[in-house]
């Protein structure tokens, strides 16, 4: 029989909020600085989609390939720790598409798909479901960059807690370290399984955030497009240009908006003038050691650890339990 699943949106977030939240981040000095989540309207959710087919962006493959090689090695590990059928809590899930690919290695009884919202994760379950028909699923909708917890009794007993795709590199140290100590305790006792980018060259790493074709330029700009819409802004996007750049002693790549000359730009209840070379900060993506970032799942709570990279050590996946 096929079941239907479920849907609980925790967090909405409001129109009049994130336009606060962006003037916000646009009058911040000394730098302005705007969320990354701002990327994500319907074109830059397709444009990070058309990235991560690049060439030159290795993490998704890298990461998939990590996944599918150790499958047997990674299903042997969370057995012993879980046991069978155990609940797959899936942060940042997005399209679905990599917890999937675990539903039948592992034995997942209950899969939790967390986004920030449910709309899209709706059509997504639907179209699951009927692939899956005896698996309970549950949609919610939640911001777990502010906290990561979910509703009284959704979760009955120890989960393992699955957060790909190295989304714990747009956290600084600090806030990943509370990001995986609220995941310790949303397991219940269960396991994190984790992807996260590991350190390289510069000329790797910022290849992957600057690729010849422009795609990641494009994504980046196309923020200035969202904020028009969101703030009334009118930035010309011609006037910008996408700067991507490795930092060294920060162990992060970031990625900026840089004035190409000196251009004002106005929004509903503010304005800025921006002299040229002058920089909007727009993403952080910080890279670990293998060493580092077991050290960090540690400092969380979490006993032991175990990781699985690629022959290059590009990439890490990591299992953690207390």
């Amino acid at each position: 029989m096929l079941k239907t699943p479920g849907f609980v949106q925790i967090h909405q977030p409001e129109t009049e909020g994130l336009a606060e939240e962006a003037a916000a981040g646009l009058g911040a000095r000394p730098r302005a600085a705007v969320s990354p989540k701002f990327f994500y309207d319907a074109l830059g959710s397709r444009l990070f989609d058309a990235i991560t087919e690049l060439d030159e962006y290795y993490p998704t493959r890298t990461e998939a390939a990590i996944l599918d090689h150790h499958t047997d090695a990674i299903a042997a590990a969370v057995r012993a720790l879980l046991g069978a059928a155990p609940t797959l809590v899936d942060l940042g899930a997005g399209n679905c598409a990599k917890a999937a690919r675990l539903f039948g290695p592992l034995g997942v009884a209950r899969y939790v798909a967390v986004d920030i919202s449910v709309a899209y994760l709706g059509q997504t379950l639907m179209a699951l479901q009927r692939e899956h028909p005896t698996l309970d699923m549950t949609a919610v909708g939640l911001d777990f960059s502010q906290r990561l917890e979910l509703p009284a009794g959704l979760l009955e007993g120890s989960a393992l807690v699955f957060d790909p795709g190295s989304s714990i590199g747009n956290f600084d140290p600090d806030a990943a370290l509370r990001l995986l100590r609220e995941a310790r305790v949303l397991a219940a006792g269960g396991a994190l399984l984790i992807g996260v980018d590991l350190v390289k060259s510069r000329a790797v790493l910022e290849a992957a955030y600057d690729d010849r074709l422009g795609v990641t330029a494009a994504f980046n700009l196309n923020l200035l497009l969202h904020l028009n819409r969101l703030l009334g802004a009118d930035f010309d996007v011609r006037a910008w240009r996408h700067v991507a750049l490795w930092n060294e002693p920060a162990s992060r790549i970031e990625m900026h908006l840089e004035a190409r000359g000196d251009t004002r730009v106005r929004w509903r209840g503010g304005e800025r003038q921006f002299a040229g070379g002058e920089r909007i900060h727009t993403e952080n993506s910080y890279k670990w050691t293998r060493e580092g970032f077991s050290a960090l799942l540690r400092d969380a709570g979490f006993a032991r650890v175990q990781a699985w990279n690629d022959e290059r050590n590009a990439f890490g996946v990591f299992l953690a339990a207390d």
